[in-house]
């Protein structure tokens, strides 16, 4: 199907998904992190202590998404998204309204669980549910939100907080989450019907069969793509995480690295745009394998970068795998499991990512406080992209054969 028939048939559907990912920015790191010299001026934080706080709330929301996000099997988007995004705008609100330091571990889970976890897990679900044969196409246009999201708002917020406190900006925050949900309401009067829940066996995975979450466990692949989550997760959350701190040890000024941020995006936009299609062509087990290989350059030269220019290239090789990485993972999940319990199985996937993002900003605040520098734990970050390149390719080697019981 041409794109632009498919934009203008699927355009109720797919703006959903768009506004859905654009809306969990709010519980993103690259948002978060931008009041972060603020929140730990005002609270008497150190980096590890910041970071500490940070983990201690991710790692908790991402224990409740293991059973949160099975939600999405029972549950319709226009039910679900609203719930949750009312639970997202309190969270904002809570931001703007917390006055100790110990209520900033309650506010990080609930930004984190409502925003990063459930309102992206539920568009990611909802684009693999409703597409089979355009699953890639549908889940590069709806992530679109997460693009617009990392271009707009840390730029726009940053420049905000040169008039307003960043405690109103927060509450900005609450009303915006809140104003989505007539939206979405709106857009889903008439919900798309799964074509995944029709018997067709193309919405089946390995060996022919819907998985279980029981069985994805104790299945090798899942464990041989466990670091591919846990990496870009951990450590692109703490490269955003520590922006201000980056910025200041690479004499940049931060506006002036934030201002990159719209350029990686749209690096972004395009690799995730182009992974969407290579995905319909080519599929999963093809492309997954080497969609982390432009992060290991990425890190390399965060750490050595010297001038504003090489930290941009930085941002772009950052940008390939951000873009593939939100296409990819999604449809993994759905080629290789099956979409019957989709919801639960990217439940654990979702968990482990948001787990990632939890211990990442943690283990790297750690180490500034212990004296191990951000540039030299970049060339460690480096080395560990190494790995999971070589743990996908082993493990979607020994199961692309299982596929074919699905053709």
């Amino acid at each position: 199907m041409p794109i632009l028939a498919f934009l203008r048939d699927n355009a109720p559907w797919l703006t959903a998904g768009v506004l859905l990912t654009f809306l969990s920015s709010f519980g993103q790191t690259f948002f978060i992190s931008i009041f972060a010299g603020h929140i730990r001026e005002a609270f008497e934080l150190s980096h590890g202590q910041w970071g500490g706080i940070y983990t201690l709330g991710t790692t908790a929301s991402a224990l409740v998404m293991v059973w949160a996000g099975g939600l999405t099997d029972h549950f319709r988007v226009r039910v679900l998204a609203p719930i949750i995004l009312v639970l997202l705008g309190f969270a904002c609100l809570s931001m703007a309204l917390n006055p100790v330091w110990w209520g900033l571990i309650l506010v990080i889970f609930a930004l984190r669980f409502t925003g990063q976890g459930m309102t992206s897990h539920i568009a990611v679900v909802a684009m693999s549910r409703w597409f089979i044969a355009t699953r890639g196409k549908a889940l590069s246009v709806a992530t679109l939100g997460f693009a617009v999201g990392e271009a707009l708002l840390p730029l726009g917020f940053v420049a905000l907080m040169a008039i307003y406190d960043w405690r109103l900006l927060w509450g900005a925050a609450a009303l915006i989450a809140i104003l989505g949900i007539p939206l979405i309401l709106l857009l889903l009067r008439q919900e798309r019907t799964p074509q995944s829940w029709a018997q067709s066996d193309q919405s089946l995975g390995m060996e022919g069969r819907h998985w279980t979450r029981r069985q994805t466990l104790t299945h090798f692949l899942f464990w041989f793509m466990i670091p591919a989550l846990l990496g870009p997760a951990a450590f692109v959350t703490a490269f955003f995480f520590h922006q201000v701190h980056f910025a200041e040890i690479k004499a940049v000024e931060h506006v002036e690295l934030v201002a990159m941020f719209p350029i990686y995006t749209v690096v972004s936009i395009l690799a995730m745009m182009a992974s969407g299609w290579a995905l319909d062509r080519f599929g999963t087990p093809r492309l997954i394998p080497f969609m982390q290989i432009p992060m290991i350059a990425a890190f390399l030269i965060f750490a050595v970068a010297q001038t504003p220019l090489s930290v941009l290239a930085g941002f772009l090789f950052m940008g390939l795998t951000t873009g593939f990485n939100t296409t990819l993972p999604n449809a993994f999940w759905a080629e290789f499991y099956g979409t019957g319990r989709l919801g639960s199985i990217k439940a654990m996937a979702a968990a482990v990512m948001v787990f990632g993002s939890a211990i990442g900003p943690g283990i790297t605040g750690l180490g500034i406080d212990l004296g191990l520098g951000l540039e030299t734990q970049y060339m460690i970050v480096a080395i560990y992209f190494v790995f999971t390149t070589i743990m996908m390719m082993i493990g979607v080697s020994r199961a692309r054969p299982l596929l074919a019981f699905s053709a």
